[in-house]
């Protein structure tokens, strides 16, 4: 907003002599003291003006500044560690021609408190987001207020490598300038965005992982967190430890900006974990084999092994990891267990299995098939899904990306009771398939390659093809 002027004072003098409460505009340059209602002579000068050319502006409501925030699909300006400031009132200005009392602070902020949230409850894209928090700041500032359980009920993004050729995926350590890829939105196909690693970080790391919209690399010592919609940059302390070598999964267990934001680096003996303020990591001993994936679950931090296994673990008040005895049903038998993925659905957590059948004749057609962990028994139980009701789940082939669910996809164009996998091969023509739980999945639609891979999966020291929401997501303006 520009510089206020001087202050204009108009006092009027009703006809018994009595003066009215003065009224304040605010106008530049120029002061006047009015003790009188305009007299004849005035107005006859005012018309003289108008007629040679000048004429009379009517005041308006002063518009509030841009907001600056990025438009759909374009990001941020790249920086390193860079926290959006919090507005200090949650008010929503707009340009309008009527009185104060009808567009006052008051009525905005009476929709942030009974409808804002309702409305992002109603978002079916990525974009719709960009479209809200770009509209005026305390918008952008009430994604910061969500409960910690509020969710976004559309797809997340589609992250696919500009390079992701098997054969160099096999290189253990890639020139971070050299890593780039494109973010397509399920729901707006037609849009996407080119972003990048920094292209002055020319140092040599592999890929551990993705949590909350960041890029986790790794090389030796050095650590570091790269936005995949903005391109900025975290640097955690470096780990010096002589037994690191073999780190090949990171997850984030908060968000970027959370005052509990822990960074976990798996080994196959030990978890390094390092807390924010911290200058130092801590290293805890493990007793399990390869931990492949972690998902959050009501608050409690979920891990699967290489074996299948369920595991606990917490951090506070301390480390501990306990596995979770589970008992697994006869329908998980059947055919070639070739994939698991563990999702979080609501108030359901899920193990999505991918299996194959090995027929006479066949092409290796393989099989979704979704599991709901029943803890209401002693031990817990894996159920079978016969349906996923109107739900949708997004899978990657590398277990160390992060899973999705998503209600009404339909709002968006997607599918319901399927399930979304990345395909990482540049030789198929779409870069993820959507798949209806129980469909039979020829092998001609997906690459088979990398879901057959049996062992660890953590075998790409490049991300591959994978789903993610952006930072941004997990709270604006924090």
């Amino acid at each position: 907003m520009g510089q206020i002027g001087p202050t204009i004072h108009l006092v009027w003098t009703d006809p018994s002599g009595r003066r009215s409460s003065p009224v304040i505009h605010r106008r530049p340059r120029r002061r006047f003291l009015l003790s009188s209602p305009p007299t004849r002579k005035a107005t006859m000068a005012g018309r003289r003006r108008r007629r040679r050319g000048g004429h009379l502006r009517q005041e308006r409501s002063p518009l509030a500044p841009p907001p600056g925030d990025p438009s759909p699909m374009e990001p941020t300006t790249r920086r390193e560690v860079a926290i959006p400031d919090r507005p200090s009132k949650k008010t929503c200005h707009a340009s309008s021609s009527t009185s104060s009392s009808m567009s006052g602070p008051d009525v905005w902020a009476g929709l942030l408190d009974s409808l804002l949230l309702q409305i992002i409850a109603l978002l079916s894209s990525f974009h719709d987001l960009l479209a809200l928090i770009g509209t005026c700041h305390s918008w952008r500032a009430a994604l910061s207020s969500l409960p910690p359980a509020f969710s976004f009920n559309f797809p997340p993004l589609h992250l696919q490598p500009d390079d992701p050729h098997p054969h160099r995926n096999y290189v253990k350590h890639s020139l971070l300038s050299n890593i780039k890829w494109q973010l397509v939105d399920p729901a707006k196909q037609t849009s996407s965005l080119r972003s990048s690693a920094p292209q002055n970080l020319r140092v040599r790391m592999r890929y551990l992982g993705c949590s909350y919209g960041y890029l986790i690399f790794y090389n030796f010592e050095q650590c570091l967190l790269v936005d995949v919609y903005s391109g900025a940059t975290v640097k955690p302390p470096k780990l010096k430890s002589t037994g690191n070598h073999d780190i090949y999964y990171g997850f984030l267990v908060a968000p970027i900006n959370s005052s509990n934001l822990h960074l976990l680096f798996f080994s196959k003996s030990s978890m390094f974990q390092w807390q924010v303020g911290s200058n130092s990591w801590s290293e805890h001993p493990l007793d399990v084999e390869r931990i492949l994936q972690i998902v959050f679950f009501k608050g409690e931090m979920f891990a699967m092994d290489l074996f299948g296994r369920l595991h606990r673990i917490r951090l506070a008040p301390q480390f501990s990891m306990q596995e979770i005895a589970v008992m697994w049903g006869e329908d998980m038998d059947a055919g070639l267990s070739c994939q698991q993925w563990l999702v979080a659905c609501g108030d359901m957590l899920l193990l999505v299995d991918f299996s194959v059948s090995f027929e006479p004749f066949s092409d290796l057609p393989g099989t979704f098939k979704v599991f709901c962990l029943d803890f209401s028994v002693e031990p817990a139980k894996w159920v079978k899904m016969d349906n996923l009701g109107d739900n949708a789940l997004f899978v990657s082939t590398d277990r160390r990306s992060p899973t999705f669910s998503c209600m009404s996809p339909e709002r968006w164009g997607g599918k319901r009771n399927s399930i979304y996998v990345t395909n990482p091969s540049v030789d198929c023509n779409e870069p993820w398939i959507a798949v209806e739980l129980g469909q039979v999945v020829p092998s001609t639609t997906y690459s088979p390659e990398p879901i057959l891979a049996r062992g660890p999966g953590v075998r790409y020291h490049q991300p591959q093809s994978l789903w993610v929401l952006p930072s941004l997501v997990y709270g604006v303006g924090r």
